[in-house]
């Protein structure tokens, strides 16, 4: 494989670094010439790290407001620091105004990407608080307000990205519709039908209209869930769709291998978002959302974050068709 100048410097400054890190190591000292231990990062309890506390019972009309929540979510938006690992690359993400997306947008302009952000134009005021996060991070931010459960509107979705971002070289598909109901009598066709327009359609169709024209290299994720492997009693379309993502993701993985593209699935469990406070959960029954983890408590999109930027950078190129999942211990894969 050719090498530029400066990828050959940057690969013997690497392995003189790595000489000098172990030596380091060996006499137990960190870089700085102080103490491994004094260097350390402190070690957090992960059934502590977020609250355990169970969340008060609350409701929002759909598709609710991150910023109307109690306690709001965390997305990084202070914690989370970038180290390059996504210099100069081009990413597409549906749903990024709150939750999983909103984490995912933040962590990916602070790697280095520009980002365009799709989301419900009911949800401007959360998508403006992203929109100025990427922009304090030094990146290009798109913001693109488009319902996506039609043809038409993945096709202008991802025009307006390509078009705002000069390309796209990493899509997440992670827009999701979730209602849930305590059996397949209280579930209306309608709302069937909207949770595969959104959740799988959607995925496909925005999938089809970016992978034409990535390069080689680009990334595609998708935004699973534990119920794609055990699906919740109260979810039963909502599990189909989530099902149908994971065979979408290897079959499609399959199908881009020969392009040099990428496929691979987040599965996240019980995450705090404003899915939850949409209709995500039973009446009554907020309390309990995520307390029968091993963890004893729900996760935060902040912690899933890292996950997306792992299998978007380059580093996992050997990565494709398959799943990582982030559940707090129930679950799989």
């Amino acid at each position: 494989m050719a090498m530029d100048n400066g990828t050959l410097r940057r690969g013997v400054l690497g392995a003189a670094a790595i000489g000098i890190g172990g030596l380091a190591a060996a006499q137990g000292v960190g870089a700085q010439g102080t103490p491994a231990s004094q260097g350390a990062s402190p070690l957090r309890d992960p059934r502590t790290k977020y609250t355990n506390t169970p969340f008060p019972e609350q409701h929002q009309p759909w598709p609710g407001l991150q910023s109307k929540m109690n306690p709001k979510p965390d997305c990084g938006e202070r914690s989370y620091r970038g180290s390059g690992k996504l210099t100069g690359r081009k990413a597409l993400i549906t749903g990024a105004d709150s939750g999983i997306g909103r984490a995912v947008a933040i962590a990916f302009a602070r790697e280095g990407a520009d980002v365009a952000i799709n989301y419900h134009p009911d949800e401007e005021p959360d998508a403006r608080e992203v929109v100025d996060l990427i922009r304090q991070a030094g990146r290009k931010a798109v913001a693109i307000p488009r319902d996506l459960r039609t043809l038409e509107g993945c096709e202008a979705i991802v025009a307006a990205a390509r078009k705002g971002l000069g390309g796209i070289d990493l899509l997440v598909n992670n827009a999701a519709y979730q209602q849930s109901k305590e059996d397949i009598f209280a579930i209306s066709d309608e709302q069937m039908v909207r949770t595969f327009e959104t959740n799988i359609f959607a995925y496909f169709r925005i999938a089809k209209a970016v992978a034409k024209d990535m390069p080689a290299g680009s990334v595609i994720l998708n935004t699973g869930s534990v119920n794609s492997y055990d699906p919740g009693i109260e979810l039963l379309d909502y599990a189909s769709t989530k099902g149908a993502i994971l065979i979408f993701t290897k079959g499609l993985a399959k199908q881009l291998a020969k392009r040099g593209i990428r496929v691979n699935m987040i599965a996240p469990g019980p995450i705090w978002t404003p899915l939850q406070v949409a209709g995500g959960q039973l009446p009554g029954q907020m309390g309990e959302f995520g307390q029968d983890t091993p963890l004893g408590r729900a996760g935060q999109p902040a912690e899933l974050a890292p996950l997306y930027v792992m299998l978007a950078s380059d580093e996992t190129s050997f990565s494709t068709g398959t799943s990582v999942g982030a559940h707090g211990g129930k679950g799989s894969p």
